[in-house]
């Protein structure tokens, strides 16, 4: 019998790469969501064909749906909850980029629905309630992102891997700026920050990987999804992108996943896990590679240090740091302030903010607020 999916964000990078994937290897994508993208959603949905979608955006879906008429279209987060927990699905593959995609991921699991996720800031603000309600419902999670999908191959077969296992150990690219000092990212474009050396991404993505935001809040989501301390955690850069994890053991033996910078590898293991399917393209060669890594300079990269602080710090901080993130890349996007300051607005709200606890999703949800209200209107 195959399996069916419902995909958040379809119309975004990895949504629309997971879009191909599930249709190569036969598995239905029957619910479908987009932001605003509605010229690209109904492309997919005559492509592909999905039992329903959503628009978050209530006019767009009003328009989505004159277009569509033989399939139901539902808006809001209430829309992306209806697509993320239909009753045929065994998994949702959640792709939204930000915040926006914790109430889905939490409703989706209690409706007992396996998740593949490529939203880190669902674990990164909700790790704790995420896994809980993981436990309640009997349901799994599968890594999309490339580093975690790695580590969970690495580990894959042990029972209690967390008695066997010393660290793990994530690689960064690096992003553009990688062999450029603090100084020299003054008058950084937006153009420049969107050049990704080894990875196409979307927009967001690209920039928390220059600014190595991402591969903080990849750290954040690793201590949760595997059930890690702080100091079972390192990254290091790894300019090749060709081994993706590693995971040292405690006799000190390292194993490690390598393939090509390409997320197609990833995205089919989560969404059929555990079978593994042909793929002929991207093969290594192992005569003509060369792989180096190397150690973060942490004073270059200012948002990777301000998210070590909010993993070793715990409480509201990874919410404050994800939420103040996000706004500051959105306005940088939009050109309203400078690459560098980037960073100091994140710091300024992590500080105004202090660390607070947080036991329910509401603390979540009001420490979010917060920060982005505070960050969209700060003046630097």
């Amino acid at each position: 019998m195959s399996r069916k999916i419902s995909i958040l964000g379809s119309t975004g990078s990895v949504g629309q790469q997971t879009l191909e994937v599930a249709h190569d290897i036969g598995i239905q994508s029957i619910g479908l969501t987009t932001n605003k993208n509605i010229n690209l959603l109904e492309m997919q949905i005559k492509k592909y064909k999905p039992l329903c979608v959503a628009v978050m955006d209530p006019d767009l879906a009003k328009l989505m749906q004159d277009r569509v008429k033989d399939v139901e279209v539902y808006s809001g987060i209430e829309g992306l909850i209806k697509v993320a927990t239909l009753s045929e699905i065994d998994t949702m593959v959640n792709a939204l980029v930000g915040a926006i995609g914790i109430r889905p991921t939490l409703c989706a699991i209690k409706a007992k629905k396996n998740i593949a996720l490529a939203n880190k800031e669902s674990l990164v603000i909700a790790g704790e309630l995420i896994m809980q309600e993981l436990i309640n419902n009997g349901v799994s999670i599968y890594p999309v992102d490339s580093e975690h999908s790695a580590i969970f191959q690495c580990i894959r077969g042990y029972d209690e891997y967390s008695k066997v296992v010393s660290k793990v150990i994530l690689t960064a690219s690096g992003g553009p700026f990688r062999d450029k000092a603090l100084e020299d990212l003054k008058h950084v474009t937006v153009s420049d920050a969107l050049e990704h050396p080894n990875w196409n991404m979307g927009k967001k993505i690209t920039i928390d990987s220059a600014t190595m935001m991402n591969k903080g809040l990849e750290l954040i989501e690793a201590k949760w999804l595997f059930n890690l301390d702080v100091s079972q955690l390192e990254s290091v850069i790894h300019r090749e992108s060709i081994v993706h994890s590693m995971v040292e053991f405690i006799d000190s033996s390292v194993v490690a996943q390598l393939s090509a910078p390409d997320m197609l590898l990833p995205i089919a293991y989560a969404i059929d896990y555990p079978h593994r399917h042909y793929n002929e393209y991207n093969r290594l060669d192992f005569r003509k590679i060369s792989l180096n890594f190397e150690p973060i300079n942490i004073v270059n990269f200012p948002c990777f240090k301000l998210a070590n602080i909010a993993l070793n710090e715990g409480g509201a901080l990874p919410t404050i740091l994800n939420a103040a993130n996000e706004i500051a890349v959105d306005r940088f996007l939009k050109e309203d302030i400078d690459y560098l300051e980037i960073p100091q607005l994140i710091e300024r709200a992590m500080y105004k903010y202090g660390n607070r606890s947080i036991h329910y999703l509401e603390d979540i949800l009001e420490a979010d607020k917060w920060a982005r209200n505070y960050v969209a209107w700060l003046d630097v």
